[in-house]
């Protein structure tokens, strides 16, 4: 299983203080064996459980222009039409995925195209499938203009348990479809926002993969 480099330090505290708990156990109750053989299973699960939080899985990269491919692992949460207030000021169509604690956490670039803008948002913890988190959380905004003029934006957002956002996107940079756009430690959401005539593939509820799961196709534009 390969880790993705944003989890490194992570797994390495993790496990120095799951060794010292051990440690800790072993020196007070150094007479019940049940006991520490019980903590130190549990210990190395957990451990084993934070590190799985990183795994970076081989996945073959597609390109289709005409595509929009999941950015995440998850289930779709929302489809619905909204008014973005903060770049495009249009009204779009809106593909939220949450991603809970068991899914991968890297975030795949879902088209491509020129990231023509792009922002970090400092704000709350609420639970990622609150309706306010997508205006109110910490989260980044990404937003790729496409070959034929339209224009997608993005949204990793931070929930209750996740704390961390990671993006390596850079206004002015070409990015390729399915490519990494970023990680979202411990789970959260990812919007989609496309034009509001794209043909959507998912409804609410349904299972997806990030880099692999059409979500939608865009219309073309002559």
């Amino acid at each position: 299983m390969k880790i993705n480099k944003e989890g490194y330090w992570i797994i390495v505290i993790t496990g120095l203080l799951c060794l010292s708990i051990w440690a800790l156990v072993y020196f007070l109750i150094d007479t019940h064996i049940a006991i520490m053989w019980f903590m130190a299973a549990f210990l190395l699960v957990f451990w084993f459980f934070v590190a799985a939080f990183f795994r970076e899985p081989k996945r073959v990269q597609i390109h289709d222009d005409e595509l929009l491919f999941s950015p995440c692992d998850g289930r779709v949460v929302v489809t619905e039409v909204v008014k973005d207030d903060e770049y495009i000021h249009e009204e779009m169509m809106q593909i939220s995925i949450f991603m809970s604690v068991t899914n991968v956490h890297m975030n795949w670039m879902p088209v491509r195209g020129m990231v023509e803008y792009f922002k970090h948002h400092h704000g709350r913890f609420l639970v990622a499938w609150h309706p306010k988190s997508s205006t109110e959380n910490e989260r980044t905004t990404t937003v790729v203009r496409l070959a034929n003029g339209d224009k997608v934006l993005i949204r990793q957002i931070a929930g209750f348990v996740a704390r961390r956002i990671v993006s390596y996107m850079k206004p002015g940079t070409e990015v390729e479809q399915n490519s990494v756009m970023g990680f979202i430690k411990f789970g959260s959401r990812v919007d989609i926002l496309v034009p509001k005539d794209t043909e959507l593939y998912v409804e609410i509820g349904d299972p997806v993969i990030g880099s692999q799961t059409p979500i939608a196709r865009l219309k073309r534009r002559d």
